[in-house]
C-alpha cells in the first residue's frame, strides 16, 4: 500500500505541475500575468527499524513568481516616463502653433511695420496706406488664431485631466475591492496569485496617471498614497477630484468624509496627470503670457505713436488697434472686503510676461509677487502704484488686510488684437510740427530728421534754437525751460516738448533752426510719424530686445521648453523600458522552459502511473498466492 500511495501522490503532484504549466502556456500573452509554480515537497517518512522511508510527494503551494522590488522600480519608472511623454507631447502641440517662416506670427508683425516704409516715402499715396492696413487685419488675425488656438489646446488639456481623474477613481475603486477579496482569499493560508496579479496591474494603470506609494498590511490588503494623501485604505477608495485657483491653475484634491484636501502639484512625482498638470499650469501659461505680452506691448506701442500723428484731412491720429483692456485681478473666495482691483498699461517697454498675486496688509500697504519668477515688490500705499510697466489702482469698493487677488494682464490679450482705423486717410502718418531753418542762416545745418516722441502739451508750441560762435546754441520756447550753451553734435537728436529733431551740418553764428506747429500744406506732405511707426521695429521693448525680435524669443522659450522635454521623455522611457524588462525576465513567462517543463512533468506523470501499475501487479500477486 505504501508504494500505492507514493505513486497515488506523485501522480497527483504531477498532475497539478503539468496543470500549472499548461496556465502557463495559456496566459503567456496575458496583461498582468505572473508565471506560476507547483512548489513539490516531500510527504514526512515513516519510522521503521530500519529508518525512516519515503512516503512521497505532495504539491505545498502554487508560488508566484514575483519580485516586489522590481515591481515597484519598474511601475515608479513608468509612471515618471509617462508624465514626461504627456508633457513633451503637450509642449510638441504648442511649439505648433508658433511656427515661423512667411506664414508665422512674427512675419505678420515684420510685415507690417516694413509696409509703412513705403507710406514714409509717399504720404498721400492711398494704396500704399491700403496695405498698411491690409497688413495690420492680417497680424490681427494671425494673433487671434494663435489664441484660439491656445484656448483650444487648454481645453484638451483639461478634457484629458477630467478623463484621467475618472480613470484613477475607477482604478482605486478596483483596487480596494480586490484588496478585500485578496484578504478574504488569504485568510485560509495562501496567496490568491491570481487577484495579487490583478492588482499589481490595476497599480501599474493606476501609476501611468498618477504616481503612488504603498503601504503592505499583514492581511494582504495594500494602502495607496498620492503624495501624502491616502488613495486606498484597505477597502475603502477617497474619490479624487480637480480644484481651479483663483489664477486658474488647477490641482487634485481627495476627500475623505467630510473634509477635502488638495495634492500640491510639486508632490507628484510621475503619471500622466502630473504631466498635464505641469502643461497647464507653468508651460501653457508662461505662452500665454508671452504672446499677450507681446500683442499688448505692440498695440500700446503703435496706438502711443501714431496718436502722436496727423491724418490726410488734418486730424490729429488716434488708435491705430483696438486698445486691449487689462482684466481685472481676481478677488481670493476669502476676501473680506469689496474692492476691484485693476490695470493699465503705462510703459509698453517694461512690460513683463507673467502674471502677479496682490496680497494687500495693514494700512492700505500691498505686496506684489511675480509669479514667472517668484520677485516680490512691497509698497507702503495707497494705490495706484506702478509695477513692470502696469498701473494697478483700486477701481471701486474698499481692499481689507488679508485680502489678496489674482491678476493675469496677458492671458487672452492676443484674442483682441483688431484694427481700430477703416479708412487709410485715418493713418496719421504726419508730423504736427515742422522744423524750419532760418531764412538768413549763413551754415549749411539742415533738418536730417524730426518726429513726435511721447504725448506733450507744448508739442506743438513754437521752439527757436540759435546757434553761437562756440559750437553750441540757445534755447526759447515755452516748456524748455531755455537753456543756453547747449552743446551741438552733428546727428546727434535734440528733445525738447515730447519731440526728437536730428540736424546735420555746420551752423554759422546766428544761425537758426525753428520747430513749430505743422502748416497745413506742410503736414499733408510730410511722414514723420511714419517713418517714427517704421522705428519701432528697433524700439527695445521685450526684455532688451527690439519690438522686431519679440515673436523669436517666444519661439526660442517655448522650443527650449520643447527640446528638454523631449530628452527627459527620451531618458525617461529608456530607464522604464529597463526596469520593465527586468521585471518580466523574473515575472513573465518563457514558452521555451514551459515547454521543457511538460516533457519534465509528463514523464514524471508517467512514471508515476507506472509506479502505481506496478503496485498493483504487486498486490494482484499477493491476493492469488494467499488462495
Amino acid at each position: 500500500m505504501s508504494l500505492l500511495n507514493v505513486g497515488a501522490r506523485a501522480l497527483l503532484a504531477n498532475q497539478l505541475a503539468l496543470q500549472t504549466t499548461g496556465n502557463n502556456i495559456a496566459n503567456a500573452n496575458t496583461v498582468g500575468y505572473s508565471r506560476q509554480t507547483a512548489v513539490m515537497s516531500q510527504v514526512p517518512g515513516q519510522y521503521t527499524g530500519s529508518g525512516y522511508i519515503g512516503k512521497g510527494v505532495e504539491v505545498s503551494t502554487i508560488e508566484r513568481a514575483h519580485s516586489d522590488f522590481l515591481t515597484t522600480q519598474a511601475t515608479q519608472a513608468a509612471s515618471v516616463s509617462s508624465m514626461d511623454s504627456t508633457r513633451a507631447n503637450q509642449l510638441s502641440s504648442l511649439e505648433d502653433i508658433f511656427t515661423g517662416g512667411a506664414s508665422g506670427l512674427g512675419a505678420s508683425v515684420t510685415d507690417m511695420l516694413n509696409s509703412l516704409s513705403d507710406v514714409a516715402s509717399t504720404p498721400t499715396d492711398i494704396t500704399a496706406r491700403n496695405v498698411v492696413l491690409t497688413r495690420a487685419d492680417e497680424m490681427g488675425a494671425r494673433f487671434q488664431d494663435a489664441q484660439s488656438r491656445l484656448d483650444d489646446l487648454q481645453q484638451g488639456v483639461k478634457s484629458q485631466l477630467g478623463n484621467a481623474v475618472t480613470t484613477i477613481n475607477s482604478l482605486a475603486t478596483r483596487v480596494a475591492a480586490l484588496n478585500q477579496q485578496i484578504a478574504r482569499a488569504q485568510g485560509g493560508g495562501q496567496a490568491p496569485n491570481d487577484l495579487l496579479d490583478q492588482r499589481d496591474q490595476a497599480m501599474r494603470d493606476l501609476n501611468q496617471q498618477v504616481q503612488t506609494t504603498t503601504v503592505a498590511a499583514d492581511d494582504g490588503t495594500m494602502s495607496v498614497f498620492i503624495g501624502s494623501q491616502p488613495l486606498v485604505l484597505g477597502s475603502s477608495a477617497a474619490p479624487l477630484s480637480l480644484t481651479t485657483g483663483a489664477d486658474g491653475t488647477q490641482a487634485l484634491a481627495l476627500t475623505r468624509g467630510n473634509a477635502s484636501s488638495t495634492i500640491p502639484g510639486e508632490t507628484l512625482g510621475g503619471g500622466a496627470v502630473a504631466g498635464l498638470l505641469r502643461f497647464q499650469n507653468t508651460d501653457l501659461a508662461e505662452a500665454r503670457n508671452l504672446l499677450g505680452r507681446m500683442a499688448t506691448t505692440i498695440t500700446s506701442a503703435v496706438n502711443a505713436q501714431h496718436k502722436l500723428g496727423v491724418d490726410l484731412d488734418g486730424n490729429a491720429g488716434g488708435n491705430f488697434f483696438q486698445p486691449i483692456a487689462v482684466p481685472d485681478a481676481v478677488p481670493a473666495t476669502a476676501n473680506t472686503g469689496n474692492a476691484t482691483v485693476g490695470a493699465t498699461v503705462t510703459d509698453p517697454s517694461a512690460l513683463a510676461a507673467s502674471s502677479y498675486q496682490l496680497n494687500f496688509g495693514a494700512a492700505g500697504s500691498l505686496q506684489v509677487t511675480r509669479l514667472s519668477d517668484g520677485k516680490i515688490s512691497n509698497f507702503t500705499g495707497p494705490l495706484p502704484v506702478q509695477v513692470d510697466g502696469l498701473t494697478i489702482a483700486v477701481g471701486a469698493g474698499t481692499a481689507n488686510a488679508g485680502d489678496s487677488f489674482t491678476l493675469k494682464p496677458y492671458a487672452a490679450a492676443a484674442g483682441q488684437v483688431a484694427t481700430a482705423i477703416t479708412s487709410p486717410r485715418a493713418l496719421a502718418a504726419a508730423n504736427p510740427i515742422e522744423a524750419r531753418a532760418g531764412t538768413s542762416n549763413t551754415g549749411n545745418v539742415t533738418v536730417s530728421a524730426l518726429a513726435p516722441a511721447k504725448a506733450d502739451a507744448n508739442m506743438t508750441g513754437t521752439v527757436t534754437l540759435t546757434f553761437n560762435a562756440a559750437g553750441t546754441f540757445d534755447v526759447s520756447g515755452t516748456g524748455t525751460g531755455n537753456p543756453t550753451g547747449v552743446a551741438y553734435t552733428a546727428g546727434q537728436p535734440i528733445s525738447f516738448n515730447g519731440w526728437n529733431l536730428t540736424l546735420k551740418g555746420t551752423p554759422k553764428p546766428g544761425d537758426t533752426i525753428t520747430v513749430q506747429a505743422a502748416t497745413p500744406g506742410y503736414s499733408n506732405l510730410n511722414a514723420g510719424n511714419a517713418t517714427a511707426l517704421l522705428g519701432l521695429r528697433d524700439a527695445t521693448v521685450f526684455d532688451g530686445a527690439p519690438l522686431s525680435d519679440g515673436y523669436a524669443s517666444l519661439m526660442a522659450t517655448v522650443g527650449v521648453r520643447s527640446q528638454s522635454a523631449q530628452y527627459a521623455a527620451g531618458i525617461s522611457n529608456s530607464i522604464a523600458t529597463n526596469l520593465e524588462t527586468s521585471r518580466t525576465s523574473v515575472s513573465g513567462v518563457n514558452l521555451d522552459e514551459e515547454a521543457a517543463n511538460l516533457l519534465k512533468y509528463q514523464q514524471a506523470y508517467q512514471a508515476s502511473a507506472k509506479m502505481i501499475q506496478i503496485a498493483q501487479s504487486i498486490f494482484d500477486t499477493l491476493l492469488q498466492g494467499m488462495h
